[in-house]
């Protein structure tokens, strides 16, 4: 009897000696106004978007705040001529750091502010009027390619190289930056760069690079170059040594369109036959050939532009020369989603793409502009 009620005792003292252990942070939505000492268990209310079919979907919100978009196509506004376009037929077109619209064609560049279209022609300064290439840097300047050169413009002046100042070849098919402001300047022999003070390339005759010239220029997050040629795939540059890869290495197709490195890395090639994703690693490769449905029993889709909007969102320009058939498809994460002509576009022949930073796309075709808003 007297063991049992020494245990009996016993168990009453270490009871109530024993610290009540919860959540003791009153800022904590588990919050214990009871507990004495923290146990680690508080739970923290994280507004944000949870759902997760949304595109600013946040995995660690526990808390909807109402803030989640879509990114849903809400309309459609196509300019021409009758607007003030130069040309409905147009070859290029670029959105600079203020959203102003920057657009070439045959008759020269147009700058449009939302408001008005200004004309530039080779009257004032640009080294041709039938431009290919157009692609501003960080810094504000535009860069113009023509079968003549490329001419950059500060907003007063312009500057005109060609192979008599430094580039390799006159002829102009691609206009990219790197993370330190180098404009690589891809060309039908190779590709020139440009420092702010003197040129350099990379061609066949010096490098691994190949013989049909690059089209697109991109960089991964470690500095790395990657440059498409139009025949021969893609190059990748770590500063010392060239490696190739092709439809030898699970590409589609070694006839490269255009290159565009994601935020993870992967890279996406834009073909004659659809779209190669090349992983970080660059082992793994995933083959797109069905992003814009065509009528049976056309399938592949060859490429024009690859762009990508603030969300990761891959846009993916499309035309079909023997069938006259093209538009602009877009990659969700999930599945391709395509618009056309029948969506509102202003034409199929699709030629160039470029995104503002309302995330709404400018489409380039030979019948117009075609202004894609999103919401």
């Amino acid at each position: 009897m007297k063991k049992i009620l020494f245990l009996c005792t016993t168990l009453l003292i270490f009871n109530a000696c024993k610290k009540e252990e919860g959540c003791t942070d009153p800022s904590a939505s588990n919050y214990d106004s009871q507990a004495v000492e923290d146990n680690g268990t508080c739970i923290y209310s994280l507004s944000g978007c949870t759902d997760n079919l949304a595109i600013n979907y946040d995995s660690n919100a526990n808390n909807d705040d109402g803030s989640c978009f879509y990114g849903e196509i809400s309309s459609i506004i196509n300019y021409s001529v009758v607007d003030g376009l130069l040309s409905d037929f147009i070859e290029c077109i670029d959105v600079d750091i203020n959203d102003n619209i920057w657009i070439g064609s045959s008759l020269g560049l147009q700058m449009y502010n939302g408001f008005e279209f200004v004309n530039y022609t080779s009257l004032d300064g640009l080294a041709d009027n039938n431009i290919k290439v157009i692609s501003s840097s960080n810094n504000g300047n535009i860069w113009v390619g023509t079968d003549f050169g490329i001419s950059q413009f500060d907003g007063l002046n312009w500057i005109t190289y060609d192979i008599t100042n430094g580039l390799i070849s006159n002829q102009i098919k691609s206009i990219d930056f790197d993370e330190d402001g180098i404009v690589w300047v891809g060309t039908n022999s190779g590709v020139s760069f440009y420092n702010g003070t003197s040129w350099d390339s990379y061609s066949d005759a010096n490098s691994d690079l190949h013989w049909s010239g690059v089209n697109a220029t991109d960089f991964s997050s470690n500095g790395d170059k990657w440059f498409a040629s139009p025949l021969g795939g893609i190059t990748h540059f770590d500063g010392s040594n060239f490696i190739n890869y092709d439809d030898s290495d699970g590409l589609i197709s070694k006839y490269s369109t255009d290159l565009l490195i994601d935020d993870q890395n992967n890279k996406w090639i834009g073909t004659a036959s659809g779209i190669s994703v090349l992983s970080a690693t660059n082992v793994n490769v995933i083959n797109y050939t069905k992003m814009y449905l065509l009528p049976p029993p056309d399938t592949l889709n060859p490429v024009v532009d690859l762009e990508i909007d603030n969300w990761g969102r891959i846009w993916v320009g499309i035309y079909v020369g023997y069938l006259s058939e093209g538009g602009v498809a877009y990659w969700n994460g999930d599945a391709w989603l395509d618009l056309d002509i029948q969506d509102g576009l202003a034409g199929s022949n699709i030629k160039d793409l470029s995104i503002d930073s309302n995330n709404n796309i400018w489409i380039a075709t030979t019948s117009g502009i075609s202004k894609v808003i999103t919401q």
